[in-house]
């Protein structure tokens, strides 16, 4: 790591969360050789990720999405963000939450959608140059928003791509699919025959564009039309 020049403004300090351990060596060997950034610690679960940063407080969080067991990358993403309860306080006294900047293989809209939601302030994919990693840090250090190229691009499309235009009815329906309920226990839930809500199922897959129950919800959460 390059030393900051005496007077000039403090290294982001930076916590590395990532599930394999060669990943985790080949992220820390090469942030060591990054201007400005200071690696204070290492996790491979979100739940020692959220124990580190109540005590190291990071500026940073390098969060990557899967991490084998235990919570994953944007539930850690979610605790972290809003100071919800952990072993300790995430602020660890500085008075503010650490900014998460998501580094991944994964960018579907699913992957995308719920990391932002979970309030990460950047997404990156692992593919990128380190010069353009080195960038996101010092954005996300500050607060700014940084996305790779191609998930900025889907962020984009999602933004202009109109949603499905779903009845009442059909809103009813899918709140209630959301929660696991077969179509027996929908139709006694919403007073209509079982033959009904079949029939609106078929049309709500046609509008989604998709083929199965857990599709239809998953889309459904990717373009918040459920309540």
């Amino acid at each position: 790591m390059t030393e900051p020049a005496a007077g000039g403004p403090a290294p982001v300090r930076i916590l590395v969360c990532d599930d394999h351990v060669v990943v985790r060596a080949g992220l820390l060997a090469l942030l060591d050789s990054a201007p400005g950034i200071e690696v204070v610690g290492e996790a491979g679960t979100g739940e020692e990720a959220l124990a580190l940063a109540a005590r190291l407080a990071p500026d940073v969080v390098l969060m990557d999405l899967q991490l084998g067991a235990g919570i994953d990358g944007v539930e850690t993403t979610r605790r972290l963000t809003t100071g919800a309860p952990t072993t300790g306080t995430p602020t660890a006294g500085t008075g503010r939450a650490p900014h998460v900047l998501v580094l991944t293989t994964y960018d579907t809209d699913a992957d995308i959608t719920r990391a932002i939601e979970a309030g990460a302030t950047g997404y990156l994919l692992k593919a990128e140059r380190p010069e353009e990693l080195f960038a996101a840090i010092h954005a996300a250090a500050r607060g700014r928003t940084a996305l790779s190229g191609p998930v900025a691009g889907r962020v984009m499309a999602n933004l202009r791509k109109p949603r499905p235009a779903l009845t009442d009815r059909e809103r009813d329906i899918l709140a209630q699919l959301a929660t696991g309920l077969g179509n027996r226990e929908i139709a006694r839930a919403l007073f209509i025959s079982e033959a009904t809500v079949k029939t609106h199922l078929r049309r709500i897959y046609d509008k989604l564009g998709v083929d199965t129950r857990a599709g239809a919800v998953a889309v459904a959460k990717e373009q918040r039309l459920l309540p």
